[in-house]
């Protein structure tokens, strides 16, 4: 609660996210709790983000290594049930600071970086969940695994690397209809046995869930407006 009693902005949106997020798994027959609400705080400092925090949201997406560093161990000593999740670019110099400080990670995507993550994860003895990230618009300005690449990709972490892999994760075009591109999410998962689905934002979650969704990435519903992002 803010001075006066009002509650903060962004916890209302958070508490009308979980609103559509139950609907819209009522209205594919899913139960809500197999979703989970990863709430992207990218670019906004500490103090915006703990009214979500004092509402109950624990589950926080951040896409860059260095930014989540500097803002995330002071809330995590006030907030120790939080998880942390990765869902920016990696890059392989960054793979001790990642394996470090997230609990999952979305966008495993070339070689380099599984095994960077490997090496970590076995001298650290620490495991977070891990999510290949797919291409599916085969996009050239965008990272991820060409969908046609995604079966011998898994298979090189698994086989090579002897990563467990938790799902897949997908960012479809800003201009296509995202359904397709969730379906073929979805196809790529159910063929390599994996369960999580890492997929939908602010403007298509609802889509994304009933292709299959159990991680939706949402930040502007929650959060509003997005400060410019800073160089991290």
């Amino acid at each position: 609660m803010t001075e006066g009693g009002a509650t903060p902005e962004s916890a209302l949106r958070l508490a009308a996210v979980r609103r559509e997020i139950a609907e819209s798994c009522a209205e594919c027959g899913r139960p809500a709790a197999d979703v989970t609400l990863v709430a992207v705080s990218k670019t906004f400092p500490a103090e915006d983000i703990v009214p979500t925090l004092e509402a109950g949201q624990r589950v926080f997406g951040e896409n860059r290594v260095q930014e989540a560093g500097h803002k995330w161990p002071s809330l995590r000593a006030r907030y120790p049930d939080v998880e942390l999740h990765l869902i920016g670019p990696l890059q392989s110099n960054k793979a001790r600071e990642a394996v470090a400080l997230f609990d999952v990670i979305h966008t495993v995507d070339r070689p380099k970086i599984a095994a960077a993550l490997a090496e970590e994860m076995a001298r650290q003895d620490r495991r977070p969940r891990l999510f290949v990230q797919i291409n599916t618009g085969a996009e050239p300005q965008k990272a991820g695994v060409l969908p046609e690449e995604a079966d011998a990709f898994i298979a090189v972490c698994r086989d090579i690397h002897r990563l467990e892999i938790a799902g897949l994760m997908c960012i479809p075009p800003a201009e296509d209809v995202p359904d397709p591109h969730f379906a073929l999410l979805a196809e790529i998962a159910a063929r390599n046995g994996l369960s999580g689905l890492s997929m939908g934002m602010s403007a298509d979650f609802s889509a994304a869930i009933r292709q299959g969704a159990t991680h939706v990435r949402i930040g502007s519903a929650i959060f509003g407006h997005r400060p410019s992002q800073k160089e991290a």
